[in-house]
């Protein structure tokens, strides 16, 4: 057989792949990336070496390149720093919270405790429910007069919760993993199911108890799991926009509880300052980044 006669056999690959009628109906998902992701983070990168500002429809004026001035103007900024700090603080109370409650609460009801269908809607409920809706609640109950300084009486907090510029974050970071569990609690589950029984069954029959076949058994068969909840947590963390911007009218008590992308909501638009906005934008794409590879490099060698 000639090279020739066995190239005539050998299937041309196109730039639309092999499957032409799968590619069709992957663009339009594609055209959405495209259009939604990354042509604003492209732009988004172009305005953070720029002297950009806003001007009027038809107005065109120089934005001359500036390099990393707009990086060196965020970083040396007092509040930038605080909002990464303020961050920094809500992932270390957020994140284990998120992980040890999902995975425990899910081996719970995985487990076939009672009621467990009416659990997981509970769990669930919040993290449908209108974050507006809810942050009224809160605001309700750790106010100065709400039910929960009634119950603590005089062990409450004075200044209260939400106006203590100790206490305003970690507040934060406790109503955000009560809402958003109800999803992690059921990622876990769907992890569940593919650990096979046989395995506790042969644990069991070694003399493990219950706390160690969750040690040996079930936390190494969702660890893959883990490494998703780490990473979706730290980046809901890293945008965390609605929860102070409501709970602690912008970001205060004097911006305890101010973050990144706050930030960036009061400089590019409040300010019209977005070049500098689009340059915390960065600065924050890069954190989040390496904490998410770091989460994920720890959790393969634990």
């Amino acid at each position: 057989m000639t090279s020739s006669s066995i190239a005539l056999r050998t299937p041309r690959r196109n730039w639309w792949g092999a499957q032409p009628i799968g590619s069709l109906f992957a663009l339009p998902y594609l055209v959405f990336v495209a259009v939604i992701f990354a042509y604003p983070l492209g732009f988004a990168v172009y305005i953070a070496f720029h002297d950009y500002f806003f001007t009027a429809p038809g107005v065109e004026v120089p934005k001359p390149f500036v390099g990393f001035d707009n990086f060196v103007t965020a970083l040396t900024d007092p509040q930038v720093l605080e909002s990464f700090r303020n961050t920094a603080v809500f992932l270390v109370i957020n994140v284990p919270l998120t992980v040890v409650l999902g995975l425990v609460l899910a081996t719970a009801l995985d487990a076939g405790v009672r009621w467990a269908s009416a659990y997981r809607i509970a769990f669930f409920v919040p993290y449908l429910t209108a974050s507006v809706s809810l942050v009224g609640v809160w605001m309700l109950l750790f106010s100065s007069g709400g039910l929960v300084n009634a119950v603590l009486g005089p062990l409450a907090p004075d200044p209260s919760w939400l106006v203590n510029p100790a206490l305003a974050m970690p507040t934060i970071a406790l109503y955000v993993t009560w809402k958003q569990l109800g999803f992690y609690i059921l990622l876990y589950l769907a992890a569940l199911q593919n650990v096979p029984r046989e395995l506790h069954e042969s644990a069991e029959t070694d003399g493990a108890n219950g706390w160690q076949r969750f040690l040996n058994v079930t936390v190494p068969g969702v660890r893959a799991t883990t490494t998703l909840v780490l990473i979706l947590a730290i980046i809901t963390g890293a945008n965390l926009f609605t929860e102070p911007y409501l709970l602690t009218n912008g970001g205060g008590p004097d911006g305890a509880s101010v973050t990144p992308v706050l930030l960036i909501y009061q400089r590019g638009i409040q300010q019209q300052n977005p070049d500098v906005a689009a340059a915390i934008g960065m600065i924050l794409v890069i954190v989040v980044g390496l904490l998410s590879l770091i989460a994920n490099r720890v959790n393969r060698e634990t």
